[in-house]
């Protein structure tokens, strides 16, 4: 390539290319950052940032600024099962708490600490075409704009423009598993992030900011259809399974409109010549277990690094590598989440025996906040230390 004008061109400024292009104009690489849409701007999300994500915001120096918008430390996780709930710790003595910050919040960080790193910064822009030469991906166009770069990054989502272009190889893939909606309520007061399974039905609720607590709900994506013209009637109906819950937010306040999504499950080759895919690009999971932030976040870190190797081509399988021994199980934990199946005979014995033990429930909380690997927390000597 000759005289490239930036080591790498991101293309996607939201939760993985916001942090790639910082990590990388840190290192003083010559980064271009670019996104069709404007900041501060929303965009469809779960919100929840776990103790994982908060532990990387603070590695960055970028924790207390989302914590100064207002938006409250979470550091209890509640799952009610029904029958059985649980209440744990999700996070570690070093990151010991979520948060669930208004995406057009965060994103402004994010995007902002980019900018300050070094990296250059184009808003409004779409790039209509990706430029590849001889096999290798070599830059991008923009009506008439062209720009070069030695690595093109996909952090533009599930219908990513650089996948696409380079028909990067899905696997592992699985289609919508459940719709979900949310919204935001007022005087519907908490400090928990609490979660509800009941057969065919699953929802969560979290503070978010402005005293307001985020509200998601979802059932299988078979069901699209039926419930789509009535979507708070189905929410109301779903919510009268916890008669608590119910008369809790029965007396709350419906303040946003309803906003839904459904997603595809896969994972993407999220490397070749000259490209790279992270965030959603390059693999997403049912929104259910609220991981995607927190992925986005340690998908960026683990690229940034491989980038910035001596030899970045080898790196790249690497990065695939380490990508996927963190997130396959946790892909894999989602999958059989979503299913919205009662919990089979081993959850229901796992969860008797824990309930009331709080170091046990704490253990059980981190493997959901995604602390702990599903690898390690259903190896057959821990789950005999939990069942004993």
């Amino acid at each position: 390539m000759t005289n490239p004008s930036y080591d790498v061109i991101v293309v996607g400024a939201r939760c993985a290319g916001a942090p790639l292009a910082m990590l990388l104009a840190r290192q003083g690489h010559r980064t271009l950052l670019v996104d069709r849409a404007t900041f501060p701007s929303d965009t469809v999300s779960t919100h929840v940032i776990h103790p994982p994500g908060a532990a990387a915001l603070q590695r960055w120096g970028l924790l207390d600024q989302v914590t100064a918008t207002g938006c409250p430390p979470v550091g209890r996780y509640s799952i009610d099962f029904g029958p059985i709930a649980l209440a744990g710790a999700p996070g570690t003595p070093d990151s010991p708490y979520a948060y669930a910050p208004r995406r057009l919040l965060l994103d402004k960080i994010l995007v902002d600490a980019a900018v300050a790193a070094g990296a250059e910064f184009r808003e409004d822009f779409s790039v209509e075409e990706i430029l590849i030469e001889d096999g290798q991906v070599v830059g991008i166009r923009s009506g008439s704009t062209v720009e070069r770069a030695r690595f093109v990054v996909g952090a533009d989502g599930r219908n990513s423009v650089v996948a696409k272009a380079v028909q990067a190889k899905q696997y592992a893939d699985q289609g919508p598993l459940t719709v979900g909606y949310y919204g935001y309520w007022s005087n519907l007061p908490t400090d928990t992030f609490e979660a509800y399974s009941r057969p065919g039905r699953s929802w969560a609720v979290c503070p978010t900011n402005d005293d307001l607590t985020l509200v998601v709900g979802g059932w299988p994506y078979a069901e699209l259809a039926e419930h789509r013209n009535d979507i708070e009637g189905e929410l109301n109906r779903m919510f009268a399974l916890a008669p608590a819950f119910a008369e809790r937010i029965g007396a709350a306040t419906l303040e946003s409109k309803l906003v839904g999504a459904s997603v595809p499950n896969y994972f993407r080759v999220p490397s070749g010549p000259g490209w790279a895919l992270v965030g959603d690009a390059g693999y997403n999971r049912d929104y259910i277990t609220a991981q995607g932030i927190t992925d986005a976040f340690l998908d960026a870190e683990n690229l940034a690094g491989a980038l910035t190797a001596a030899n970045p081509d080898e790196a790249l399988q690497a990065y695939q590598e380490k990508r996927d021994a963190r997130a396959m199980p946790v892909y894999q934990m989602t999958l059989g989440i979503a299913s919205l199946q009662p919990p089979d005979e081993q959850m229901v014995q796992l969860a008797t025996a824990i309930a009331g033990n709080q170091e046990k429930m704490d253990a059980f909380t981190r493997l959901n906040s995604g602390v702990t690997s599903p690898a390690e927390f259903f190896a057959p000597e821990n789950l005999g230390r939990l069942l004993s």
